[in-house]
């Protein structure tokens, strides 16, 4: 009777084991960014960590930085849809119009603001870009701090001083954004920016501070050229956390709740917060090498900006060639950027 029992309370004991084994999910995560750099380790790996928490570590994160998994930048965001990976953090725009909707955030001179864009990218997707990502889950949306120019050999001050320069930049919009303004753009993901700076294949880029030191192109540059942070930034890019849609739809109950809990609006916002306390973190560096800056002044930033202008007429007509209100569209996220940014 005892060793009967004993055997009852093994096997059912093990059969829970096996339960609770079966029901731990760890979710391939994959990336382009130096595993050192801001976004995975301020936060991304903070979603893990509170996934994991929330829990009880029954689902936790596999990270993989700098395309450990193969793979271009611009396939990221197919290998969440596609299941090669569970979640991916990625640009949207680096597959070049494939987007459009959520592009407007990326047109110039929208917001000085990393987490209002973020807050107000949120609320945009769910009015207007639900349809846009077949396959996806998105579990955030932001956009990083100021993006600025930084070059090699010239200090830019002027439109004129654009003209001819080979300028990389991340997205459609900005590659647009760099040909108004007189420049020659050539369109890149993060990775290959070290190397076509030092070969001179790119006479400088479009960046953000935050990014800088991971690879540090602070020191492959002597030029810097900002805006006034009181006005709004030369550009912005949209970042998405893509989380594969039958994944997420395979969890059970308990843990899609962790997921939806830990991701949405407050995680976007945490992510553009985050972004705006990093400028001054990814500047330093420049700094204390002794680089050059120059802040463009009052007269001939309204200049880039007329010249840019047509943009986003450019959008709106694009937007209603696809039987979307693009005017009210563009005037919606202009709208929420100033509601998220009081």
């Amino acid at each position: 009777m005892k060793t009967s029992f004993k055997l009852v309370v093994s096997a059912a004991a093990a059969m829970l084991s096996l339960c609770a084994n079966a029901q731990e999910v760890i979710l391939k995560v994959h990336h382009f960014w130096p595993p050192a750099a801001m976004p995975p380790t301020k936060i991304l790996q903070p979603f893990c960590d509170k996934i994991a928490a929330d829990s009880n570590n029954r689902m936790k994160c596999q990270l993989y930085p700098a395309m450990q998994l193969g793979g271009t930048p611009a396939q990221l965001i197919d290998q969440a849809r596609d299941g090669v990976v569970d979640i991916a953090f990625t640009l949207p725009g680096y597959t070049a119009g494939r987007f459009p909707i959520m592009e407007v955030f990326e047109l110039p001179f929208m917001t000085n603001s990393a987490e209002a864009g973020a807050k107000a990218a949120w609320d945009y997707y769910g009015k207007y870009a639900t349809k846009e990502f077949p396959g996806i889950k998105p579990l955030m949306f932001s956009i990083h701090d100021e993006g600025y120019l930084h070059t090699r050999d010239k200090q830019i001050k002027s439109m004129a001083d654009l003209k001819g320069m080979k300028m990389r930049a991340p997205t459609r919009q900005t590659n647009k954004l760099l040909a108004s303004l007189g420049a020659t753009p050539v369109g890149m993901p993060l990775p290959a920016v070290a190397d076509a700076v030092s070969k001179g294949t790119i006479d400088g880029f479009v960046l953000p501070w935050e990014i800088i030191p991971s690879v540090k192109l602070h020191e492959m540059v002597k030029y810097h050229t900002e805006t006034d942070p009181a006005r709004p930034a030369l550009y912005s890019a949209t970042f998405i956390l893509a989380m594969n849609q039958a994944k997420y739809d395979s969890l059970p109950a308990d843990l899609k709740a962790v997921i939806d809990r830990n991701s949405g609006a407050a995680l976007s916002a945490m992510a553009g917060k985050t972004w705006d306390e990093s400028q001054a973190v990814g500047r330093k560096p420049a700094v204390d090498r002794g680089n050059i800056f120059h802040r463009i002044p009052a007269n001939e930033l309204d200049a880039w900006i007329k010249a840019s202008a047509p943009l986003y007429d450019e959008w709106v007509a694009d937007m209603d060639k696809r039987g979307l209100p693009g005017k009210q569209m563009l005037q919606d996220a202009r709208d929420l950027l100033v509601k998220y940014k009081k």
